[in-house]
Protein backbone atom coordinates (compact mmCIF):
# COMPACT_ATOMS: atom_id res chain seq x y z
CA UNK A 1 0.00 0.00 0.00
CA UNK A 2 1.38 3.41 -0.82
CA UNK A 3 1.67 6.14 1.48
CA UNK A 4 -1.30 8.30 1.37
CA UNK A 5 0.11 11.53 0.09
CA UNK A 6 1.73 9.25 -3.14
CA UNK A 7 -1.99 7.75 -3.37
CA UNK A 8 -3.81 11.61 -3.94
CA UNK A 9 -1.27 12.40 -6.21
CA UNK A 10 -1.25 9.33 -8.17
CA UNK A 11 -5.59 9.61 -8.19
CA UNK A 12 -5.02 13.23 -8.95
CA UNK A 13 -2.69 11.80 -12.32
CA UNK A 14 -5.25 9.51 -13.08
CA UNK A 15 -8.00 12.45 -13.27
CA UNK A 16 -6.12 14.32 -15.36
CA UNK A 17 -5.03 11.49 -17.95
CA UNK A 18 -8.38 10.42 -18.62
CA UNK A 19 -8.85 13.29 -20.84
CA UNK A 20 -7.49 11.42 -23.70
CA UNK A 21 -9.71 8.96 -23.21
CA UNK A 22 -12.76 10.90 -22.95
CA UNK A 23 -11.83 12.72 -26.10
CA UNK A 24 -11.17 9.44 -27.87
CA UNK A 25 -14.53 8.39 -26.69
CA UNK A 26 -16.52 11.66 -28.22
CA UNK A 27 -14.58 11.35 -31.47
CA UNK A 28 -14.63 7.27 -32.17
CA UNK A 29 -17.87 6.22 -31.78
CA UNK A 30 -18.89 8.11 -34.99
CA UNK A 31 -16.83 6.05 -37.56
CA UNK A 32 -17.51 3.24 -35.71
CA UNK A 33 -21.13 3.72 -36.29
CA UNK A 34 -21.03 4.29 -39.30
CA UNK A 35 -18.98 0.73 -40.38
CA UNK A 36 -21.79 -1.00 -38.34
CA UNK A 37 -24.60 0.71 -40.13
CA UNK A 38 -25.80 -2.50 -42.13
CA UNK A 39 -24.73 -4.94 -39.21
CA UNK A 40 -26.53 -3.33 -36.08
CA UNK A 41 -30.25 -1.84 -36.28
CA UNK A 42 -30.13 1.77 -36.47
CA UNK A 43 -32.04 2.24 -33.06
CA UNK A 44 -29.93 0.03 -31.50
CA UNK A 45 -26.97 1.60 -33.11
CA UNK A 46 -28.08 5.32 -31.96
CA UNK A 47 -29.32 4.23 -28.72
CA UNK A 48 -25.28 2.73 -28.15
CA UNK A 49 -23.61 6.33 -29.31
CA UNK A 50 -26.03 7.96 -26.63
CA UNK A 51 -25.28 5.55 -23.79
CA UNK A 52 -21.51 6.45 -24.88
CA UNK A 53 -21.72 9.71 -25.10
CA UNK A 54 -23.68 10.52 -21.54
CA UNK A 55 -21.58 8.49 -19.99
CA UNK A 56 -18.38 10.04 -21.09
CA UNK A 57 -20.37 13.35 -20.36
CA UNK A 58 -20.51 12.12 -16.61
CA UNK A 59 -17.08 11.47 -16.64
CA UNK A 60 -16.34 15.14 -17.46
CA UNK A 61 -18.60 16.10 -14.53
CA UNK A 62 -16.83 13.48 -12.09
CA UNK A 63 -13.20 15.15 -12.96
CA UNK A 64 -14.32 18.40 -12.39
CA UNK A 65 -16.06 17.47 -9.47
CA UNK A 66 -13.02 16.05 -8.09
CA UNK A 67 -10.83 18.90 -8.46
CA UNK A 68 -13.41 21.23 -7.01
CA UNK A 69 -13.02 18.95 -3.94
CA UNK A 70 -10.54 17.07 -4.26
CA UNK A 71 -9.40 17.67 -0.27
CA UNK A 72 -13.21 16.89 0.70
CA UNK A 73 -13.23 13.39 0.70
CA UNK A 74 -10.91 10.31 0.99
CA UNK A 75 -8.90 10.06 -2.47
CA UNK A 76 -9.48 5.93 -2.90
CA UNK A 77 -13.03 6.91 -2.97
CA UNK A 78 -12.67 9.27 -6.04
CA UNK A 79 -10.46 6.82 -7.68
CA UNK A 80 -12.89 3.79 -7.50
CA UNK A 81 -15.49 6.39 -8.82
CA UNK A 82 -13.57 6.90 -11.87
CA UNK A 83 -12.72 3.42 -12.10
CA UNK A 84 -16.48 2.26 -12.21
CA UNK A 85 -17.20 5.18 -14.85
CA UNK A 86 -14.39 3.56 -16.57
CA UNK A 87 -15.38 -0.23 -16.30
CA UNK A 88 -19.11 0.97 -17.67
CA UNK A 89 -16.91 2.62 -20.80
CA UNK A 90 -15.12 -0.45 -21.51
CA UNK A 91 -18.24 -2.82 -21.21
CA UNK A 92 -19.98 -0.72 -23.80
CA UNK A 93 -16.87 -1.00 -26.25
CA UNK A 94 -17.19 -4.56 -25.29
CA UNK A 95 -20.47 -4.77 -26.97
CA UNK A 96 -18.48 -3.72 -30.64
CA UNK A 97 -16.43 -6.69 -30.18
CA UNK A 98 -19.40 -8.74 -29.20
CA UNK A 99 -21.11 -7.43 -32.52
CA UNK A 100 -18.06 -7.04 -35.04
CA UNK A 101 -16.99 -10.99 -34.75
CA UNK A 102 -20.26 -12.33 -36.16
CA UNK A 103 -18.92 -15.02 -38.38
CA UNK A 104 -18.72 -14.80 -42.16
CA UNK A 105 -17.40 -11.18 -42.50
CA UNK A 106 -13.46 -11.08 -41.72
CA UNK A 107 -13.02 -7.52 -42.62
CA UNK A 108 -15.60 -6.36 -39.85
CA UNK A 109 -13.76 -8.52 -37.49
CA UNK A 110 -10.62 -7.01 -38.11
CA UNK A 111 -11.68 -3.81 -37.99
CA UNK A 112 -13.33 -4.08 -34.50
CA UNK A 113 -10.11 -6.11 -33.61
CA UNK A 114 -8.38 -3.01 -34.23
CA UNK A 115 -10.78 -0.21 -32.70
CA UNK A 116 -10.39 -2.38 -29.27
CA UNK A 117 -7.30 -3.20 -29.11
CA UNK A 118 -5.92 0.47 -30.26
CA UNK A 119 -8.33 1.63 -27.67
CA UNK A 120 -7.07 -1.07 -24.86
CA UNK A 121 -3.48 -0.02 -25.85
CA UNK A 122 -4.05 3.65 -25.47
CA UNK A 123 -5.82 3.05 -21.82
CA UNK A 124 -1.95 1.47 -20.69
CA UNK A 125 -0.74 5.96 -19.99
CA UNK A 126 -4.19 6.99 -19.16
CA UNK A 127 -5.78 4.88 -16.51
CA UNK A 128 -2.67 3.20 -14.76
CA UNK A 129 -2.00 5.45 -11.99
CA UNK A 130 -4.57 3.22 -10.20
CA UNK A 131 -4.31 -0.20 -11.68
CA UNK A 132 -7.58 -1.59 -11.10
CA UNK A 133 -9.06 1.18 -13.33
CA UNK A 134 -6.85 -0.31 -16.40
CA UNK A 135 -6.69 -4.08 -15.76
CA UNK A 136 -10.92 -3.60 -15.34
CA UNK A 137 -10.88 -1.74 -18.07
CA UNK A 138 -9.01 -4.75 -20.72
CA UNK A 139 -11.48 -7.17 -19.09
CA UNK A 140 -14.61 -5.74 -20.08
CA UNK A 141 -13.68 -4.17 -23.34
CA UNK A 142 -11.63 -7.41 -24.81
CA UNK A 143 -13.14 -10.21 -22.83
CA UNK A 144 -16.50 -10.26 -25.45
CA UNK A 145 -14.49 -10.33 -28.27
CA UNK A 146 -12.09 -12.99 -26.64
CA UNK A 147 -15.39 -15.35 -25.87
CA UNK A 148 -16.49 -14.96 -29.69
CA UNK A 149 -13.32 -16.61 -30.68
CA UNK A 150 -13.91 -19.18 -28.23
CA UNK A 151 -16.92 -19.97 -29.51
CA UNK A 152 -15.96 -19.41 -33.36
CA UNK A 153 -14.77 -22.19 -35.68
CA UNK A 154 -11.82 -21.68 -38.13
CA UNK A 155 -8.12 -21.13 -37.17
CA UNK A 156 -8.43 -17.62 -37.67
CA UNK A 157 -10.76 -17.24 -34.69
CA UNK A 158 -7.73 -19.39 -32.73
CA UNK A 159 -5.42 -16.79 -33.87
CA UNK A 160 -7.19 -13.68 -32.54
CA UNK A 161 -7.65 -14.97 -29.34
CA UNK A 162 -3.82 -15.52 -28.94
CA UNK A 163 -3.35 -12.48 -29.99
CA UNK A 164 -5.99 -10.74 -27.62
CA UNK A 165 -4.04 -12.61 -24.73
CA UNK A 166 -0.77 -11.89 -25.48
CA UNK A 167 -1.93 -7.98 -25.88
CA UNK A 168 -3.84 -8.11 -22.13
CA UNK A 169 -0.52 -9.84 -20.77
CA UNK A 170 1.51 -7.65 -22.44
CA UNK A 171 -0.72 -4.46 -21.76
CA UNK A 172 -0.90 -5.47 -17.97
CA UNK A 173 2.86 -5.56 -17.50
CA UNK A 174 3.42 -2.29 -18.82
CA UNK A 175 0.59 -1.13 -16.85
CA UNK A 176 2.54 -2.45 -13.78
CA UNK A 177 5.50 -0.46 -14.65
CA UNK A 178 4.16 2.33 -15.82
CA UNK A 179 2.64 2.27 -12.22
CA UNK A 180 6.02 1.48 -10.61
CA UNK A 181 7.05 4.77 -12.54
CA UNK A 182 4.57 6.79 -11.85
CA UNK A 183 4.36 6.17 -8.37
CA UNK A 184 8.31 6.38 -8.08
CA UNK A 185 7.99 9.90 -9.96
CA UNK A 186 5.61 10.99 -7.30
CA UNK A 187 7.69 10.10 -4.57
CA UNK A 188 11.10 11.90 -5.68
CA UNK A 189 8.65 14.87 -6.18
CA UNK A 190 7.28 14.68 -2.99
CA UNK A 191 10.75 14.10 -1.60
CA UNK A 192 11.96 17.47 -3.57
CA UNK A 193 8.94 19.85 -2.25
CA UNK A 194 10.13 18.42 1.53
CA UNK A 195 13.73 19.03 0.83
CA UNK A 196 12.82 22.36 -0.48
CA UNK A 197 10.52 23.22 2.46
CA UNK A 198 13.25 21.81 4.68
CA UNK A 199 15.73 24.76 2.73
CA UNK A 200 13.86 27.32 2.71
CA UNK A 201 13.23 26.90 6.85
CA UNK A 202 17.11 26.57 7.20
CA UNK A 203 17.18 29.81 5.58
CA UNK A 204 14.91 31.48 6.81
CA UNK A 205 16.52 30.98 9.95
CA UNK A 206 20.02 31.79 8.33
CA UNK A 207 18.50 34.80 7.67
CA UNK A 208 16.94 35.52 11.43
CA UNK A 209 19.80 34.59 12.69
CA UNK A 210 21.69 36.92 10.66
CA UNK A 211 19.41 39.74 11.58
CA UNK A 212 19.44 38.65 15.23
CA UNK A 213 22.91 38.87 15.67
CA UNK A 214 23.12 42.46 13.40
CA UNK A 215 20.84 43.62 16.12
CA UNK A 216 22.82 41.93 18.90
CA UNK A 217 25.88 43.64 17.55
CA UNK A 218 23.85 47.13 17.56
CA UNK A 219 23.35 46.72 20.66
CA UNK A 220 26.44 45.66 22.33
CA UNK A 221 27.83 48.55 20.71
CA UNK A 222 26.59 50.91 22.81
CA UNK A 223 25.52 48.62 25.80
CA UNK A 224 28.40 46.87 26.54
CA UNK A 225 30.55 49.87 25.93
CA UNK A 226 29.04 51.74 28.01
CA UNK A 227 29.62 50.58 31.43
CA UNK A 228 33.09 49.95 30.56
CA UNK A 229 33.02 53.34 29.99
CA UNK A 230 31.79 54.34 32.72
CA UNK A 231 34.43 51.99 34.72
CA UNK A 232 37.43 53.69 33.17
CA UNK A 233 36.24 57.33 34.21
CA UNK A 234 35.78 56.15 37.71
CA UNK A 235 38.83 54.45 38.00
CA UNK A 236 40.57 57.23 36.39
CA UNK A 237 39.02 59.57 39.13
CA UNK A 238 40.28 56.83 41.99
CA UNK A 239 43.80 56.92 39.92
CA UNK A 240 43.78 60.88 40.19
CA UNK A 241 42.75 61.06 43.95
CA UNK A 242 45.18 58.41 45.20
CA UNK A 243 48.42 60.75 43.44
CA UNK A 244 47.06 63.91 45.09
CA UNK A 245 47.06 62.05 48.35
CA UNK A 246 45.00 59.82 50.62
CA UNK A 247 41.42 58.98 49.80
CA UNK A 248 39.16 59.97 52.09
CA UNK A 249 36.75 57.17 53.25
CA UNK A 250 33.64 58.99 51.51
CA UNK A 251 34.62 59.09 48.76
CA UNK A 252 36.16 55.85 48.58
CA UNK A 253 32.97 54.55 49.39
CA UNK A 254 30.97 56.61 46.82
CA UNK A 255 32.89 55.61 44.13
CA UNK A 256 33.44 51.80 45.00
CA UNK A 257 29.37 52.19 45.37
CA UNK A 258 29.01 53.98 41.73
CA UNK A 259 31.42 51.57 40.36
CA UNK A 260 29.42 48.51 41.85
CA UNK A 261 26.26 49.87 40.32
CA UNK A 262 27.69 49.96 36.89
CA UNK A 263 29.83 46.51 37.41
CA UNK A 264 26.10 45.59 38.49
CA UNK A 265 24.50 46.62 34.99
CA UNK A 266 26.92 45.09 33.22
CA UNK A 267 27.03 41.43 34.77
CA UNK A 268 22.98 42.17 33.88
CA UNK A 269 23.56 42.35 30.50
CA UNK A 270 25.85 39.58 30.31
CA UNK A 271 23.48 37.37 32.82
CA UNK A 272 21.10 37.58 29.98
CA UNK A 273 22.81 36.75 27.52
CA UNK A 274 24.24 33.69 29.65
CA UNK A 275 20.36 32.86 30.30
CA UNK A 276 19.38 32.64 26.57
CA UNK A 277 22.81 30.12 25.84
CA UNK A 278 21.37 28.19 29.32
CA UNK A 279 17.84 27.72 27.57
CA UNK A 280 19.33 26.76 24.03
CA UNK A 281 21.47 24.43 25.31
CA UNK A 282 18.65 22.87 27.50
CA UNK A 283 20.65 22.99 30.93
CA UNK A 284 18.05 24.78 33.01
CA UNK A 285 16.76 22.18 35.18
CA UNK A 286 13.67 22.71 36.48
CA UNK A 287 11.99 21.54 39.99
CA UNK A 288 8.34 22.06 40.15
CA UNK A 289 6.81 22.14 43.69
CA UNK A 290 3.99 24.12 45.82
CA UNK A 291 4.77 27.84 45.79
CA UNK A 292 2.87 30.49 47.79
CA UNK A 293 1.26 33.51 45.49
CA UNK A 294 1.46 34.99 49.01
CA UNK A 295 4.89 34.42 49.84
CA UNK A 296 5.75 35.40 46.32
CA UNK A 297 3.84 38.64 45.63
CA UNK A 298 5.22 40.00 48.82
CA UNK A 299 8.66 39.58 48.25
CA UNK A 300 8.18 40.87 44.91
CA UNK A 301 6.31 44.15 46.19
CA UNK A 302 9.02 44.77 48.19
CA UNK A 303 11.76 44.29 45.48
CA UNK A 304 10.27 46.70 43.19
CA UNK A 305 9.07 49.20 46.49
CA UNK A 306 12.65 51.57 46.08
CA UNK A 307 12.56 51.43 42.26
CA UNK A 308 8.41 52.79 41.89
CA UNK A 309 9.11 55.56 44.61
CA UNK A 310 12.13 57.20 42.26
CA UNK A 311 9.93 57.39 39.91
CA UNK A 312 7.00 58.34 41.42
CA UNK A 313 4.90 55.75 39.92
CA UNK A 314 1.96 53.81 41.88
CA UNK A 315 2.89 50.62 42.39
CA UNK A 316 0.14 48.49 43.90
CA UNK A 317 0.11 44.37 44.20
CA UNK A 318 -3.23 42.68 44.73
CA UNK A 319 -2.22 39.28 46.31
CA UNK A 320 -3.60 35.87 46.87
CA UNK A 321 -3.73 33.27 49.54
CA UNK A 322 -3.81 30.76 46.69
CA UNK A 323 -1.16 27.92 45.53
CA UNK A 324 0.52 27.41 42.23
CA UNK A 325 2.89 24.26 40.69
CA UNK A 326 6.03 25.93 39.11
CA UNK A 327 9.40 26.27 40.01
CA UNK A 328 9.77 29.15 42.09
CA UNK A 329 13.12 30.38 41.03
CA UNK A 330 11.92 31.05 37.61
CA UNK A 331 8.64 32.17 38.18
CA UNK A 332 10.01 34.62 40.00
CA UNK A 333 12.82 35.34 37.09
CA UNK A 334 9.72 35.78 34.90
CA UNK A 335 8.20 37.73 36.86
CA UNK A 336 11.31 39.98 37.49
CA UNK A 337 11.65 40.22 34.38
CA UNK A 338 8.35 41.64 33.57
CA UNK A 339 8.35 44.08 36.54
CA UNK A 340 11.46 45.42 34.83
CA UNK A 341 9.55 45.94 31.35
CA UNK A 342 6.96 47.49 33.09
CA UNK A 343 8.79 50.26 35.14
CA UNK A 344 11.19 50.61 32.07
CA UNK A 345 8.35 51.15 29.66
CA UNK A 346 5.86 53.71 32.16
CA UNK A 347 7.03 57.26 32.61
CA UNK A 348 3.50 58.15 34.56
CA UNK A 349 0.64 56.41 35.91
CA UNK A 350 0.90 53.08 37.78
CA UNK A 351 2.46 49.45 37.19
CA UNK A 352 0.28 46.72 38.93
CA UNK A 353 1.39 43.41 39.56
CA UNK A 354 -2.44 40.82 40.64
CA UNK A 355 -3.64 37.61 40.66
CA UNK A 356 -7.12 36.08 39.45
CA UNK A 357 -8.45 32.41 39.72
CA UNK A 358 -9.40 30.98 36.63
CA UNK A 359 -10.77 27.01 36.82
CA UNK A 360 -8.19 25.52 38.17
CA UNK A 361 -5.70 27.99 37.18
CA UNK A 362 -4.42 31.51 38.76
CA UNK A 363 -3.06 33.90 35.79
CA UNK A 364 -0.41 36.38 37.03
CA UNK A 365 -0.54 39.35 35.63
CA UNK A 366 2.01 42.41 35.00
CA UNK A 367 0.10 45.91 34.22
CA UNK A 368 1.33 49.11 33.09
CA UNK A 369 0.31 52.72 31.73
CA UNK A 370 3.18 52.86 30.00
CA UNK A 371 3.87 53.43 26.30
CA UNK A 372 2.18 50.16 24.95
CA UNK A 373 3.23 48.15 22.35
CA UNK A 374 2.27 48.73 18.45
CA UNK A 375 0.28 46.05 16.96
CA UNK A 376 2.74 44.96 14.69
CA UNK A 377 5.07 44.56 17.10
CA UNK A 378 3.36 41.94 19.75
CA UNK A 379 5.32 39.11 18.30
CA UNK A 380 8.66 40.53 17.55
CA UNK A 381 9.07 41.98 20.76
CA UNK A 382 9.57 38.25 22.08
CA UNK A 383 12.74 38.22 19.70
CA UNK A 384 16.39 38.30 20.99
CA UNK A 385 18.08 41.96 20.67
CA UNK A 386 14.66 43.69 19.81
CA UNK A 387 13.85 46.53 21.58
CA UNK A 388 11.08 49.42 21.12
CA UNK A 389 12.00 52.77 20.10
CA UNK A 390 10.68 54.11 23.04
CA UNK A 391 12.48 51.99 25.48
CA UNK A 392 15.23 53.05 27.26
CA UNK A 393 18.50 52.29 26.27
CA UNK A 394 19.46 49.43 28.79
CA UNK A 395 20.17 45.87 28.43
CA UNK A 396 20.37 44.02 25.09
CA UNK A 397 16.69 43.64 24.88
CA UNK A 398 16.76 39.78 25.51
CA UNK A 399 14.10 39.86 29.04
CA UNK A 400 10.96 39.20 27.50
CA UNK A 401 12.70 36.33 24.63
CA UNK A 402 13.59 34.78 28.37
CA UNK A 403 10.35 34.80 29.83
CA UNK A 404 8.84 33.34 26.62
CA UNK A 405 11.27 30.49 26.59
CA UNK A 406 11.43 29.93 30.57
CA UNK A 407 7.42 30.53 30.51
CA UNK A 408 7.74 27.40 27.62
CA UNK A 409 10.12 25.61 29.65
CA UNK A 410 7.47 25.39 32.78
CA UNK A 411 4.34 24.51 30.39
CA UNK A 412 2.75 28.25 31.10
CA UNK A 413 0.60 29.99 28.73
CA UNK A 414 2.05 33.60 28.34
CA UNK A 415 -0.69 36.05 26.99
CA UNK A 416 0.19 39.66 26.22
CA UNK A 417 -2.71 42.76 25.76
CA UNK A 418 -1.59 45.87 24.76
CA UNK A 419 -2.87 49.35 23.11
CA UNK A 420 -0.47 51.69 22.11
CA UNK A 421 -0.10 54.77 23.85
CA UNK A 422 -2.36 53.12 26.91
CA UNK A 423 -0.27 50.48 28.31
CA UNK A 424 0.15 46.83 28.51
CA UNK A 425 -0.27 43.70 30.40
CA UNK A 426 1.36 40.50 30.54
CA UNK A 427 -0.20 37.83 31.79
CA UNK A 428 0.92 33.87 33.01
CA UNK A 429 -1.67 30.89 33.47
CA UNK A 430 -0.06 28.12 36.12
CA UNK A 431 -2.28 25.16 37.75
CA UNK A 432 -2.85 25.46 40.56
CA UNK A 433 -1.39 23.29 43.67
CA UNK A 434 -1.85 22.04 47.25
CA UNK A 435 -0.49 24.23 49.69
CA UNK A 436 2.57 23.32 51.21
CA UNK A 437 5.21 24.84 53.48
CA UNK A 438 6.89 28.22 53.00
CA UNK A 439 10.35 27.71 52.63
CA UNK A 440 11.97 30.69 54.47
CA UNK A 441 14.92 32.36 53.75
CA UNK A 442 18.02 31.63 56.05
CA UNK A 443 20.68 34.37 55.69
CA UNK A 444 23.93 32.54 54.96
CA UNK A 445 27.05 33.74 57.32
CA UNK A 446 28.97 35.36 55.01
CA UNK A 447 31.96 35.26 57.69
CA UNK A 448 32.85 31.60 56.44
CA UNK A 449 36.34 30.49 58.86
CA UNK A 450 39.34 30.70 56.89
CA UNK A 451 40.24 28.13 53.94
CA UNK A 452 43.18 27.14 51.81
CA UNK A 453 42.02 27.55 48.51
CA UNK A 454 43.89 27.14 45.32
CA UNK A 455 43.13 29.09 41.81
CA UNK A 456 43.70 28.78 38.83
CA UNK A 457 43.38 30.96 35.90
CA UNK A 458 45.49 31.70 32.49
CA UNK A 459 44.73 35.22 32.55
CA UNK A 460 46.71 36.58 35.06
CA UNK A 461 45.01 40.08 35.66
CA UNK A 462 42.07 38.39 36.28
CA UNK A 463 44.14 35.61 38.68
CA UNK A 464 45.66 38.72 40.60
CA UNK A 465 41.99 40.02 40.71
CA UNK A 466 40.79 37.01 42.60
CA UNK A 467 43.73 36.04 44.76
CA UNK A 468 43.59 39.68 46.07
CA UNK A 469 39.72 38.94 46.41
CA UNK A 470 40.32 35.82 48.24
CA UNK A 471 43.12 37.34 50.52
CA UNK A 472 41.17 40.39 51.75
CA UNK A 473 38.55 37.88 52.79
CA UNK A 474 41.09 36.02 55.18
CA UNK A 475 41.90 32.57 53.28
CA UNK A 476 45.31 31.44 52.26
CA UNK A 477 45.89 31.25 48.18
CA UNK A 478 48.13 29.65 46.14
CA UNK A 479 47.62 30.27 42.56
CA UNK A 480 49.09 29.62 39.18
CA UNK A 481 48.03 29.73 35.26
CA UNK A 482 47.94 26.45 34.83
CA UNK A 483 48.08 23.18 36.84
CA UNK A 484 51.82 22.40 36.67
CA UNK A 485 52.60 25.96 37.78
CA UNK A 486 50.01 25.43 40.84
CA UNK A 487 51.39 22.30 42.10
CA UNK A 488 55.16 24.35 41.94
CA UNK A 489 53.88 27.12 44.04
CA UNK A 490 51.97 24.78 46.69
CA UNK A 491 54.82 22.58 47.23
CA UNK A 492 53.77 20.43 49.87
CA UNK A 493 50.93 22.21 51.18
CA UNK A 494 47.27 20.87 51.16
CA UNK A 495 44.42 22.89 49.76
CA UNK A 496 40.37 22.47 50.83
CA UNK A 497 39.40 24.16 47.91
CA UNK A 498 40.10 24.80 43.86
CA UNK A 499 38.72 27.39 42.58
CA UNK A 500 39.94 27.11 38.11
CA UNK A 501 38.68 29.21 34.89
CA UNK A 502 37.24 26.27 32.67
CA UNK A 503 39.02 27.31 29.43
CA UNK A 504 42.52 27.69 30.10
CA UNK A 505 45.69 27.69 27.56
CA UNK A 506 46.90 24.96 25.23
CA UNK A 507 42.86 23.17 25.10
CA UNK A 508 43.29 22.09 28.52
CA UNK A 509 40.13 22.56 30.57
CA UNK A 510 39.45 23.13 34.23
CA UNK A 511 38.34 20.15 34.98
CA UNK A 512 40.77 18.24 33.61
CA UNK A 513 43.47 20.63 35.17
CA UNK A 514 41.87 19.48 38.21
CA UNK A 515 42.36 16.23 37.60
CA UNK A 516 45.84 17.35 37.63
CA UNK A 517 45.73 18.49 40.87
CA UNK A 518 43.65 15.57 42.51
CA UNK A 519 46.86 13.01 41.48
CA UNK A 520 49.22 15.42 42.94
CA UNK A 521 47.28 15.81 46.26
CA UNK A 522 46.85 11.96 46.00
CA UNK A 523 42.48 12.69 46.68
CA UNK A 524 39.79 14.60 45.47
CA UNK A 525 38.98 18.39 46.76
CA UNK A 526 35.86 20.33 45.76
CA UNK A 527 35.83 22.18 42.81
CA UNK A 528 34.25 25.49 42.11
CA UNK A 529 34.81 26.05 38.14
CA UNK A 530 34.31 29.95 36.85
CA UNK A 531 34.08 30.68 33.05
CA UNK A 532 33.04 33.37 30.33
CA UNK A 533 31.67 30.93 28.04
CA UNK A 534 27.91 31.49 26.99
CA UNK A 535 28.36 29.20 24.11
CA UNK A 536 25.56 26.06 24.11
CA UNK A 537 27.66 23.07 23.86
CA UNK A 538 29.93 24.46 26.39
CA UNK A 539 27.18 25.14 28.77
CA UNK A 540 26.20 21.50 28.55
CA UNK A 541 29.48 20.32 28.96
CA UNK A 542 30.20 22.15 31.79
CA UNK A 543 26.86 21.41 33.50
CA UNK A 544 27.41 17.73 33.00
CA UNK A 545 30.48 17.90 35.27
CA UNK A 546 28.52 17.98 38.01
CA UNK A 547 30.51 20.73 39.75
CA UNK A 548 29.73 24.26 41.13
CA UNK A 549 29.81 26.51 38.32
CA UNK A 550 29.93 30.39 38.15
CA UNK A 551 29.79 32.80 35.50
CA UNK A 552 32.16 35.85 34.75
CA UNK A 553 31.71 38.08 36.05
CA UNK A 554 31.31 36.34 39.27
CA UNK A 555 29.36 38.17 42.19
CA UNK A 556 31.49 38.39 45.45
CA UNK A 557 28.29 37.48 47.21
CA UNK A 558 27.98 34.39 44.88
CA UNK A 559 31.33 33.36 45.30
CA UNK A 560 31.51 33.39 49.19
CA UNK A 561 28.14 31.29 49.24
CA UNK A 562 29.94 28.63 46.97
CA UNK A 563 33.21 28.60 49.07
CA UNK A 564 30.95 28.36 52.55
CA UNK A 565 28.87 25.22 50.26
CA UNK A 566 31.63 23.52 49.34
CA UNK A 567 33.93 23.76 52.36
CA UNK A 568 31.17 22.12 54.23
Amino acid sequence: MQERPIWEALIALLYRQSYAILFANFVIPLPVAYVFRNEVPEPALIGWIGAMYLLTGARIVLAKLYFSHEAAEDALRWAWRATAFSWASAALWGAIGWVGFIPGDPNLAAFTCIVLTGLACGAVPSLSAFPPAYAGTAVFMLLPMAIRCVLGEGEIFRIYLLFILCLVAVNLYYSRQTFRMLSETVRLRSENLALIGDLEQQRDRAQAADRSKSRFLAAASHDLRQPVHAMSLFVEALSVMAQRGDVLAAEARNIAGRLRAVIGNFGGVLNGLLDISRLDAGVVKMQKEPVSLAHLLDELKGEFADIARERGLDWRVVGSTGWVDTDPALLRRILGNLLTNAFRYTKTGKVLLGVRCRKGQFEIAVLDTGAGIPAGQTEAIFDEFVQLPNAEKQGLGLGLSIVRRTADLLGHHLHLRSKEGRGSVFSILIAAAVPGVVKQDIAQDMGAAPLNIAVIDDEQDALDGLVNLLEVWGHHVWAGISAEQLIATMGGGTPDLLVTDYRLGDGITGIAAAEAVWRHLGRTIPIIIVTGDTAPDRLRETTASGHKLLHKPVDPDALKQAIKASSR
